[in-house]
């Protein structure tokens, strides 16, 4: 037997490795993959053999006409929705038939396009419930001072949730999926129906977790300027497809994103 022969496997590129490995695994940068990811309701096609890539502590957004597929994607992604074919490959791992409890285990939150947060409980009390799962006494007092402190609610503690203006609200729920330590942290329409002030509060707070946390982000917004301000990449999709890709200059400059998406077709 030669040495090539007794070399070890895993020193060689793709021997014994997934498909779920070869896409995303320790061999890339790549944290997120679809492949031909297929979603119909009915007759309707949502999204139509979509292939999507996300980095690792990449910055993402995601644009398109409304109906374009894009919170479709993300209920797919994070497991409230299943395809009707098409694999979610994630960190080396095929996330397709798991539960959305699973792939939160795995790394991956989501919040989504209205806030979710428990009116009747106070913010301390949301803020609770996820740290609760993984962290008690002192350790877990600290890191829900601290989530509340970084949604900016400091002395709102005892405030029911439904008493905060909407921005608190997106703000508290953010600060409740991004304390899960997730290392993707999927956002629809965070800034949905908020002022350019609480715009920029956000925007701050997104670059601030992608930067010091590590986390990688894929957000679903209409406000360009929004995007402009916090993307490393964009994402356009179009009747369910994969339309462009690039920076959010190269997305502005294209004339057939502008037909369809930035002032021509709605």
């Amino acid at each position: 037997m030669s040495e090539s022969d007794t070399a070890d496997d895993s020193l060689q590129p793709n021997v014994r490795q997934t498909p779920a490995g070869k896409a995303t695994g320790e061999r890339t940068d790549t944290l997120l993959q679809t492949e031909d990811l297929v979603k119909q309701f009915g007759g309707f096609t949502a999204t139509d053999s979509v292939d999507f890539g996300v980095d690792e502590g990449e910055l993402r957004c995601l644009i398109g006409p409304n109906g374009a597929g894009k919170s479709t994607l993300l209920n797919l992604i994070v497991g409230t929705l299943q395809p009707t074919s098409g694999r979610i490959y994630y960190d080396g791992q095929d996330l397709t038939g798991l539960e959305p409890n699973e792939r939160v285990q795995r790394g991956i939150s989501m919040k989504f396009q209205v806030p979710s947060v428990y009116g009747e409980l106070s913010v301390r009390e949301n803020a609770r419930l996820p740290i609760q799962q993984f962290a008690d006494g002192e350790e877990r007092r600290r890191r829900v001072d601290a989530a509340i402190a970084d949604a900016g609610l400091s002395g709102y503690e005892e405030v029911q949730a439904s008493a905060l203006s909407h921005g608190q609200q997106q703000q508290l729920e953010i600060g409740m999926a991004a304390s899960l330590e997730p290392d993707l942290l999927l956002l629809d329409e965070p800034v949905a129906g908020l002022s350019v002030d609480e715009r920029d509060e956000i925007a701050a707070r997104i670059r601030r977790l992608n930067r010091e946390e590590g986390i990688a982000f894929v957000v679903i917004e209409h406000d360009t300027d929004f995007v402009a301000e916090i993307a490393d990449k964009v994402t356009v999709l179009h009747q369910g497809e994969v339309f462009r890709e690039g920076s959010i200059e190269a997305i502005e400059a294209d004339p057939e994103v502008r037909r369809i998406y930035l002032g021509g077709e709605q």
